[in-house]
């Protein structure tokens, strides 16, 4: 399976902010978008970064409340780690592992296309392993 599959599945939809926003303001996105990361737009093209609520956690335990009034580019990840749509899971899967990283933006020909999370990749993994399941019950019933 690529990413293409699982986009084609999830949507493409992605929740974005930009970077001057403030850091009280991502977090109602957050909230209201039942989402756990935002790909950070500016002048740089379609992803300047990404803010995520670990980022925001982080940054509340060193600063307290005075965090909120951060602006998201004080707290994003400059550096992002992404892919493209013929990614296949396994090696995105592994990228996410070895980087300890949830959430991996999809470019293509320097657009972003989608925004695909460890929660996705790891349902389309249970979701392809029950179908093998079913397949071999089908298999092994039919003998």
């Amino acid at each position: 399976m690529r990413v293409v599959d699982l986009l084609n599945v999830k949507g493409r939809d992605v929740a974005s902010i930009s970077r001057g926003r403030s850091i009280a303001d991502a977090l109602v996105v957050l909230r209201d978008r039942g989402i756990g990361a935002l790909v950070v737009t500016g002048l740089e093209g379609p992803l300047a970064g990404i803010l995520s609520e670990r980022d925001v956690v982080r940054a509340l335990a060193v600063k307290g409340a005075s965090a909120l009034a951060l602006h998201v580019e004080d707290l994003m990840s400059a550096s992002v780690t992404t892919c493209t749509e013929q990614t296949s899971l396994e090696e995105l899967m592994g990228t996410m592992t070895e980087r300890r990283i949830r959430h991996v933006p999809v470019l293509e020909a320097g657009q972003l296309v989608g925004l695909i999370s460890i929660g996705d990749v790891v349902k389309a993994r249970l979701d392809e392993l029950e179908t093998q399941r079913r397949e071999l019950l089908d298999y092994v019933n039919a003998r």
